[in-house]
């Protein structure tokens, strides 16, 4: 299980980092969602993963997930969520005004 997860991380990584240096906005931003995914998945990862135990800490039970890992996941959803709006967001305002999508703001050729 470890071994699956760290190969599904070095795969979203290598192709955020392919994406991120795309020259066009779509990519970019699509990179960085990949990027995302692959930390989140760390940090699951780093939490230890536990099936089919409760993540709140009851009286009576004896073993229990960690609820931290879980809390940074669901907050750097969010965060990530709301950045890729405001990077889609930026690349049309860039769109608009210089007419291309290239990164530098170049017209394509």
């Amino acid at each position: 299980m470890e071994l699956l997860i760290a190969l599904s991380i070095g795969v979203l990584v290598a192709c955020g980092v392919y994406l991120v240096l795309r020259a066009s906005t779509f990519p970019v931003v699509m990179g960085l969602t990949l990027l995302s995914y692959a930390t989140n998945l760390f940090l699951f990862a780093m939490g230890r993963l536990a099936i089919g135990v409760p993540a709140v800490i009851r009286p009576d039970a004896t073993v229990y997930a960690d609820p931290l890992p879980q809390a940074l996941v669901l907050t750097a959803i969010v965060i990530a969520f709301g950045m890729t709006a405001f990077a889609i967001v930026l690349a049309l305002k860039a769109r608009g005004e210089t007419g291309s999508d290239h990164v530098d703001g170049e017209v394509d050729s």
